[in-house]
């Protein structure tokens, strides 16, 4: 049988922390061989609208998040970025589930920073910065607050309606919050810093980054012509990334960086590399290091498989017998 879950099923389902620990096993299992993440290849649409399958295979699964980005949906009223998740059985084909992959995205996103944020920031740090305040912001607080003594959030936006709500949302979480007035307050202030843009041109500047920083470039949408940090951002920081193949094929930051002569591909270092001890992270309090991240399949599939089993126990979705 296969369980179909909603945006609400989802809601009801996810638990934040058990998604964080799973991602880093599983980014530990890619660098050991023993999951298999392709670098999605792009096919376009009209209206420069980009669909991604996102493919992996991850222990006992394996399943592709099919990602639309749609910038014209914007003028439709409607959601820029939709997904949805189709996940196997790794050892029998079937089909186990359909999973909405709005809420996962942004989970699963945050969870991946806050892994990042583990290996990569100096354990003292209680300054978070955020360049950005819709959802992705309230999920990044609530996942590195977990992981680091978070005090203060000091927060950037374009607008005001969307900072309020990023007040309300993140309300209880015991934080200090600081409208700042631009970005590079933001990176100033800041010892870890998250960029949560879709921007195309670089909102971060690496002149402002100081030492001991840590920052997570994750907003971007995966297009090789979008970026939030610019070139001398990557070249000033040790540069790790969620997958290099993923990255060399679609993340802007990493290859408009290159062709700007800032960095090589040598300069590219996996996320589970750091996390089995097989490549140096974080070596001093002054390193400044940046984690840039388009997203993998393989944290969805992990994430769908999270669901599907609580799903189960729960008796939460609707499910369906696709022979019949």
């Amino acid at each position: 049988m296969t369980v179909v879950l909603t945006a609400s099923d989802v809601a009801t389902l996810l638990r934040r922390d058990e998604v964080r620990d799973a991602l880093e096993e599983a980014h530990a299992d890619l660098a050991r061989g023993l999951a298999q993440v392709p670098a999605p290849a792009a096919m376009t649409s009209a209206d420069r609208g980009s669909h991604l399958p996102m493919a992996a295979v991850a222990g006992r699964y394996a399943g592709v998040k099919m990602l639309a980005d749609l910038p014209a949906n914007a003028e439709r009223g409607l959601p820029v970025q939709r997904s949805a998740i189709l996940l196997t059985s790794a050892a029998t084909g079937e089909c186990l589930a359909l999973v909405d992959g709005r809420l996962v995205t942004a989970v699963r996103t945050a969870a991946a920073s806050a892994v990042a944020t583990r290996h990569l920031a100096r354990r003292d740090a209680t300054v978070l910065g955020l360049v950005g305040a819709g959802a992705l912001a309230v999920e990044h607080t609530r996942a590195i607050a977990k992981i680091r003594p978070i005090e203060r959030v000091v927060v950037w936006s374009r607008t005001e309606a969307t900072l309020t709500a990023y007040r309300r949302e993140i309300d209880g979480l015991d934080l200090e919050i600081v409208a700042a007035a631009d970005a590079e307050e933001v990176v100033r202030t800041a010892e870890v810093v998250c960029t949560l843009t879709p921007s195309r041109t670089p909102l971060v500047r690496g002149a402002w980054f100081g030492a001991g920083l840590h920052v997570n470039a994750v907003g971007a949408p995966p297009r090789p012509d979008h970026r939030e940090v610019d070139g001398a951002g990557l070249a000033r920081a040790r540069l790790i990334v969620d997958s290099r193949a993923t990255a060399l094929a679609k993340s802007g930051e990493v290859l408009l960086a290159i062709a700007e002569g800032h960095i090589t591909e040598d300069d590219l270092t996996d996320l589970g590399q750091v996390i089995v001890g097989a490549a140096p992270g974080r070596t001093g309090d002054d390193d400044i290091t940046l984690f840039n991240s388009v997203g993998l399949g393989l944290q969805d599939v992990v994430t769908a498989g999270l669901l599907v089993e609580h799903a189960r126990r729960e008796k939460v979705g609707t499910t369906v017998d696709l022979r019949s």
